[in-house]
């Protein structure tokens, strides 16, 4: 299943998609694509349904962050090789972990807002991994069965923020709007191999970023357990699996950042794709 969620910001209702790419309207089966909603057997009853059964959904309605609620919105840092090339530093011999805060979640259509003074924001395209099936000390071995399914990610980043000030990387990633997920969560069963999937960004038309989840350094399943031992992982949980080359800190001879009115192109096989405009935050 593609489950959706769409409408004004904050008053998002949940969808599914047809199988000829039509909204189907989800609000009479359950509130909203998030936490327990995203338990095997509630995914399990929403793939017994026919899509034909639900009401269609008229015109073209603003698309939401494809989970609401999202409890913890993970990131894992520097989990491609070349990219850790890119950026002039070492490849992890653990897990990177840091934080978005949900306050910057958005639609994947939404405009990406440049922060007050900022000169150095960033892209990032990533493989978004949502929780259905919550614990701990998950087994390695059994991982794979805790995600509910599989999103685009665009891990905006301020590298003034991120890189300059001191302390933590959360600073630089978790300004409004620098979160946009979806357009859709893919179920798992809809993705045959995650570790196979092309992976891509454009600005204004030039192809930055294309790269493959095979050469994460570190899995799904790896990923999962490693943060199940560190704190416990909850139905609607969002991680962000890392970046492959491309990103605009990395461009030599010189870096190139975004500024207002430039167009992000980002997309995922299979996982659809993203359209953002960049405006100046007020």
């Amino acid at each position: 299943m593609k489950l959706l969620r769409y409408g004004d910001k904050g008053a998002e209702r949940p969808g599914l998609l047809d199988s000829e790419g039509r909204i189907r309207d989800l609000a009479g089966q359950l509130d909203d694509i998030a936490g327990s909603a995203l338990a095997p057997e509630n995914l399990a009853r929403l793939a017994r349904l026919d899509p034909a059964s639900l009401p269609l959904v008229a015109g073209n309605p603003r698309i939401g962050a494809c989970v609401g609620k999202i409890g913890k919105f993970i990131c894992i840092g520097l989990n491609y090789a070349d990219h850790a090339a890119e950026a002039g530093m070492a490849v992890p011999s653990e897990p990177i972990i840091f934080s978005k805060w949900t306050s910057a979640v958005c639609g994947p259509n939404d405009n990406v807002e440049i922060p007050r003074g900022s000169t150095k924001t960033d892209w990032e395209v990533e493989l978004g991994v949502v929780i259905g099936k919550g614990g701990r000390y998950i087994d390695e071995a059994n991982a794979l069965e805790h995600v509910a399914g599989y999103c685009v990610i665009n891990d905006v980043s301020e590298r003034e923020w991120q890189l300059e000030r001191g302390g933590t990387w959360d600073k630089g990633k978790g300004f409004d709007t620098f979160g946009p997920i979806g357009p859709w969560l893919v179920t798992r069963d809809e993705v045959a191999d995650p570790h196979a999937l092309g992976l891509w960004l454009e600005v204004d038309g030039k192809r930055y970023q294309d790269g493959n989840t095979r050469t994460l350094i570190f899995s799904i399943p790896q990923l999962i357990a490693y943060l199940s031992r560190c704190m416990s992982l909850q139905p609607g949980d969002v991680i962000s699996t890392g970046t492959p080359p491309g990103v605009g800190m990395g461009i030599k001879p010189a870096p190139v950042f975004l500024r207002p009115g430039q167009t992000l192109r980002l997309g995922i096989d299979g996982l659809g794709e993203q359209r953002q405009v960049t405006v100046q935050a007020d």
